[in-house]
């Protein structure tokens, strides 16, 4: 499976128990929305490698879940730290404004007067369900600092993917 054709939708953070089970950590909103998928593809040792999803359930904080093969402990921990991925086609078909964060990551951030902010770095949840981009510099931004953004409507004001360019009402100097 090609890189461009999947979606990391999360990872393994270790074994869970005794038989097989993992700990899994979900980039999807809400968290146990990587469940819905049966099929996961793990990047283990650089390769994508296909597994059945046997059960999932949420365990205390997180997710745990049961793959087909993974049957020990020792199975489970050789597949820790590997990340999750679906197939891309397989996502659900989002609203016109709607994005998904994978599509956001690498694209040029420009603010009002036309000045390159960087590139999205990665967005992640403060919490409380506050979204923060973060905006790496990189040949042609304005100067080497990273920034923080938060990801609301009164600061990121158009996304546009086939120009790859977000635009922002943000100062420089802040």
């Amino acid at each position: 499976m090609s890189e461009e054709n999947i979606s990391v939708l999360g990872k393994v953070s270790t074994a869970f128990g005794i038989k097989g089970w993992i700990k899994v950590f979900s980039y999807t909103d809400p968290v146990t929305n990587i469940l819905d998928y049966p099929i996961w593809q793990l990047k283990i040792q650089g390769r994508w490698k296909e597994f059945k999803v046997l059960q999932g359930k949420a365990q205390g904080k997180g997710l745990v879940a049961q793959l087909e093969g993974i049957n020990d402990r020792d199975q489970a921990l050789a597949i820790a730290k590997a990340e999750i991925a679906v197939p891309t086609e397989a996502l659900p078909e989002l609203e016109e404004d709607e994005h998904y964060w994978f599509q956001l990551e690498g694209l040029k951030v420009v603010n009002t007067d036309g000045v390159w902010l960087g590139q999205v770095k990665e967005l992640f949840e403060s919490g409380g369900g506050n979204q923060v981009m973060v905006i790496k510099p990189c040949e042609g931004s304005v100067d080497q600092r990273e920034r923080m953004l938060p990801y609301v409507d009164q600061f990121v004001l158009e996304v546009d993917l086939d120009r790859a360019e977000i635009q922002v009402d943000w100062d420089p100097d802040f």
